[in-house]
């Protein structure tokens, strides 16, 4: 039987009320589901998503940016974090002396210290001709995880350098090349360097030098942002626990793209940056300006930093 043209109209009528209908009690519901909507006695401050107020708080609001180079795009910029404060460090402030050296002249008269960081590839060092040429302080590879097997070893020359150092009258960091992955293996890492240095007079800082790997297949290859931060606490956790000062090394692309500095703001910090003058736009309280370094007592190169604090006091 076939319907005519009247009730074929009506009834297409009915279903298209009865559509939008349908469609208006699903709606009402899906938004009460999922708050699309909030509700008229909610509380104003509360967000219903909360990364708006990350969004908002975040990053400075005045608009201040670091620019930086992109060999793609040319000057692109990022923006300031809010709770990071900018370093004091002013470029022109940073002299030259005529042994290699820099030496800073701001921060009210601050005597900024000169020092090195080695490990067992400079060989046997003098001591005493490294501190008559004017070091004040070494830090000193403790050891290292390796990238591909994940082992921890001790560096030969720890306990030599330490110990020769020391006697020559500079005063003694050291620091940890790590791979560490999580931060159980962080803790393992800390636990390794001060069981190393046990008994030794460490006045600088122990540092987590974590650094991702070039030219390579690692094991940190797919390291996220957040597992570096953990490790990064975990590691000076358990340093500032045993009684030192903790600290993270760190060059200053990796830092700016990787380290999520508003976890790690509570922790010195020490750039690495070989240009002539330091860019880097937070704070920093020591500076590796070369690794090509020339100092009487060890043959071939060596990475020369100043520090801004004298840890020793």
């Amino acid at each position: 039987m076939k319907l005519n043209k009247l009730n074929l109209f009506k009834a297409i009528t009915l279903l298209e009320g009865f559509v939008i209908v349908g469609l208006a009690v699903s709606t009402g519901i899906f938004a009460s589901k999922y708050n699309a909507t909030v509700p008229a006695n909610a509380d104003s401050n509360i967000r219903i998503r909360p990364y708006i107020d990350k969004e908002e708080t975040f990053y400075q609001l005045n608009g201040e940016k670091i620019l930086v180079h992109n060999s793609t795009m040319g000057e692109t910029f990022i923006p300031v974090f809010a709770d990071i404060p900018k370093s004091p460090i002013e470029p022109s402030e940073i002299v030259k002396d005529g042994k290699g050296f820099v030496k800073y002249t701001g921060n009210d008269g601050l005597q900024s210290k000169i020092g090195i960081d080695v490990s067992e590839y400079q060989g046997v060092i003098n001591w005493e001709q490294v501190k008559n040429a004017g070091v004040e302080f070494a830090i000193i590879r403790a050891g290292y995880r390796t990238y591909g097997g994940g082992l921890i070893t001790l560096d030969n020359s720890l306990i030599t350098n330490i110990d020769g150092a020391a006697a020559a009258g500079i005063d003694v960091g050291v620091y940890f090349f790590s791979q560490a992955i999580t931060p159980e293996e962080a803790i393992e890492e800390a636990d390794t360097v001060l069981n190393a240095v046990a008994g030794r007079n460490i006045t600088y800082p122990i540092v987590f030098d974590w650094e991702i790997i070039y030219d390579d297949t690692a094991r940190t290859d797919t390291m996220t942002v957040e597992g570096l931060a953990d490790c990064c606490v975990a590691f000076c956790e358990r340093v500032k626990s045993a009684g030192y000062t903790p600290m993270v090394y760190q060059n200053a692309s990796t830092a700016t793209y990787k380290l999520d500095l508003p976890r790690i703001k509570d922790y010195d910090f020490w750039l690495a940056e070989y240009t002539d003058f330091p860019t880097f736009y937070y704070e920093y309280d020591m500076w590796q300006y070369t690794s090509e370094g020339k100092i009487p007592g060890i043959e071939g190169n060596v990475d020369i930093n100043i520090s801004f604090k004298d840890y020793a006091k």
